[in-house]
């Protein structure tokens, strides 16, 4: 039976004996005199030595504790928060597991796929190389020679290739519990207890940090949620008309809204907005204006001015420090007849084989930004198969373009939608999201929401 490997320290061989000597033994006369003792280290350079070591160790960790501070979202720092410790540990791979109280489990690897990560996880709770409701952190200097160690655990170690590994949980008093990470060498070892501290300093920072990105998280999750609750869960079925609508919420919640609503002899409203502000209160804004427009457009709908004149008015006397841009139109799918008025919005685009184009409407106030508002109301005649787009300014401000070259781009990519899908509204309507916001702009985190309503008409 071969012998347990010695451990050795991490990123450091162990020491080599030296070898016995073979040469036979020379005279006394051709032994050369022992060189002088060397003086022992002065006790100031041993001192400045130690802390230079100490300077080097926090210029280390600060610039590894920057890095994963610049992080803001889980995923970049659960990946920088294996990368650094890896580093601090000396290995080479890893994995994190994060499984808050109130929050779904999140497993990440660093040189491991999704396969080697489930084959880990077939190894029995209690014999894992990490233990994420623990206090304190878990060393397999060399697991192959390790008695009792599990056989399942034996079995995935030689099986993924890694000798030893090393586990700290990821724990504070003010975080709680959120985890363990891990990390695996291929060779017996385990870090000396510099790096040890090291790495302990670095994951309660991180620990700190990942508490903060998954109240973030669960933060954007439950105003996404509100947000969506306040819109429309369908859109209506209209004859004559085909509707599709496309929304993106910002991480803090925003106030774009739209809405179709059937009204009586067969019309159909349709309404686009942005209340001022991000946030719950933006957000609570939203859905009240939202509710008093669908009760004007019942009551004065075919006048697209009265409803707005409402909207002002109601805007102006209940929370007269916020302001709105909006637009309604009342259509008429028989008739392929759009009326609509605008206050301070963008002008819908009217899409067709043979022309794409802006609709002139005039220029305009705001809600809640002039005593009182009014501005006359426009009509457009579509064609069969043509398609007028309602949006909110969100997505021509994503595109971090002036407000000109974003107009052209939205306009540029409206007339180059594939005559394939142009008979589709939803369609339309993700090709201009994905033309106009390309390289995932229209998920990346903004304080702008982007709000599409498509109708194509028969």
């Amino acid at each position: 039976m071969n012998a347990p490997h010695p451990p050795k320290v991490a990123g450091i061989d162990p020491a080599v004996p030296t070898p016995a000597h073979t040469v036979a033994p020379t005279s006394p006369a051709s032994v050369p005199a022992p060189a002088p003792a060397p003086h022992p280290p002065a006790p100031g350079a041993v001192l400045q030595d130690r802390l230079a070591g100490w300077v080097s160790d926090l210029t280390t960790l600060h610039e590894l504790t920057e890095r994963l501070t610049r992080t803001s979202a889980l995923d970049p720092a659960l990946h920088e928060l294996l990368g650094a410790g890896a580093s601090l540990v000396g290995a080479r791979r890893g994995l994190v597991v994060l499984e808050p109280g109130d929050g779904p489990r999140t497993t990440l690897g660093l040189g491991l796929g999704r396969a080697d990560l489930g084959l880990i996880e077939t190894v029995p709770h209690g014999a894992l190389p990490y233990d994420t409701g623990g206090g304190a952190e878990i060393v397999h200097p060399d697991l192959l020679a390790e008695d009792g160690l599990d056989p399942r655990h034996r079995e995935v170690a030689a099986r993924l290739g890694y000798a030893a590994s090393y586990a700290v949980p990821l724990a504070t008093a003010s975080a709680g519990r959120l985890g363990a990470a891990v990390w695996f060498y291929d060779e017996p070892a385990e870090p000396h207890e510099r790096r040890r501290h090291l790495a302990g300093l670095y994951v309660r920072h991180a620990t700190e940090h990942l508490a903060r990105l998954l109240e973030v998280e669960r933060t954007r999750a439950c105003m996404a949620t509100i947000t969506e609750e306040l819109l429309p869960a369908r859109l209506p079925r209209v004859a004559g008309v085909q509707l599709a609508a496309r929304h993106r919420t910002g991480p803090r919640g925003g106030g774009d809204w739209y809405d179709a609503l059937p009204l009586p002899d067969a019309a159909l409203g349709l309404s686009v907005g942005s209340v001022t502000g991000s946030g719950p209160s933006a957000v609570a804004a939203m859905g009240r204006l939202r509710a008093s427009l669908r009760a004007y457009a019942v009551m004065e709908g075919e006048d697209p001015v009265a409803v707005l004149s409402d909207l002002e008015l109601l805007l102006r006397l209940t929370e007269p420090a916020r302001s709105a841009t909006a637009l309604f139109a009342f259509c008429e799918p028989a008739l392929r007849k759009v009326t609509l008025a605008g206050a301070g919005h963008s002008p819908p685009l009217l899409i067709g084989e043979r022309r794409t184009r802006f609709a002139e409407t005039s220029v305009s106030a705001p809600l809640g930004m002039l005593a009182c508002w009014e501005a006359p109301s426009v009509e457009i005649q579509a064609q069969a198969g043509e398609t007028v787009l309602l949006y909110t300014d969100g997505l021509l401000h994503r595109t971090g373009d002036p407000m000109d070259r974003a107009f052209a781009r939205l306009h540029a990519a409206a007339a180059g939608v594939p005559r394939a899908v142009r008979h589709d509204p939803g369609a339309v309507a993700d090709h201009v999201l994905r033309t106009v916001l390309p390289d995932g702009l229209d998920a990346a985190d903004s304080d702008e929401d982007v709000v599409l309503l498509a109708a194509r008409f028969d």
